[in-house]
């Protein structure tokens, strides 16, 4: 399903509204990871980026792209969004980079350009895993990596819309995860944990780590409601996969 206008035109109307709620915790330190703002340094997905060329495909206000910039990556941000790119423009700061209006299923990059193609809950939760993958994958150079965090099929199959939150019962059919419904237009994917092995595979990537990244019990959820609030603590709400191309 072709998702990019609806979903170009959803960010464009959303950004000022979704800056404003979420920077204050995404831009708080460098290398947060998701909902919880886990740091990479727990972590341990990234690695070192200095001197490496690098693509966040959908960075948003550039948050985790001017932290990278700032640490001597070659870095390009890259989204979907005129506003977002604005924002991130805005934010930039002493160290520039470069940044790129475009959709994660047609990227506009050489083949084997970058050494580090990444994105938290970025251009592969916004774009058909199945078109995105293997364009990420053919940006990257050999022993490059692939490297992106995403809602855990475990939250969505938990997910009540009723309450707009992650509960302890089965709520949705896992196997019919696939697209979820955004309002106005825009559509975001999910895919089963045996669907993305198939998606990374099929683009010929080597997966060398799937991290569930697990917060603290009292630790704060900036995006969702949980039930018990605690819910991330028992159950992966994310999944962080880390690939390499061979």
């Amino acid at each position: 399903m072709d998702s990019i206008s609806g979903n170009r035109r959803f960010w464009n109307q959303f950004s000022g509204a979704y800056q404003r709620k979420h920077d204050a915790q995404i831009g708080a330190a460098p290398r947060l990871w998701g909902t919880y703002a886990i740091p990479d340094a727990h972590l341990r997905a990234l690695g070192d980026v200095a001197g490496k060329r690098v693509l966040e495909l959908g960075c948003g206000a550039g948050q985790w792209s001017r932290a990278l910039a700032a640490e001597g990556a070659d870095v390009i941000g890259f989204d979907l969004s005129e506003e977002q790119l604005a924002a991130a423009a805005r934010a930039m700061g002493a160290v520039r980079y470069p940044l790129v209006q475009g959709a994660a299923e047609h990227l506009p990059f050489a083949s084997t350009s970058f050494d580090l193609v990444f994105c938290d809950y970025g251009g592969l939760s916004w774009a058909p895993p199945h078109l995105a993958v293997p364009q990420a994958a053919r940006v990257l150079r050999h022993g490059g990596r692939l490297v992106f965090n995403v809602a855990s099929p475990w939250f969505e199959a938990c997910y009540d819309e009723a309450t707009s939150r992650a509960t302890t019962t089965l709520r949705q059919d896992y196997f019919g995860l696939d697209t979820i419904d955004e309002d106005q237009g825009a559509v975001s994917y999910q895919l089963t944990y045996g669907d993305w092995i198939r998606v990374l595979r099929g683009a010929g990537l080597v997966i060398d780590d799937l991290i569930e990244p697990r917060p603290h019990p009292e630790a704060a959820n900036g995006y969702n409601k949980t039930d018990p609030p605690d819910w991330a603590h028992h159950w992966p709400a994310e999944a962080l996969w880390v690939t390499h191309k061979p």
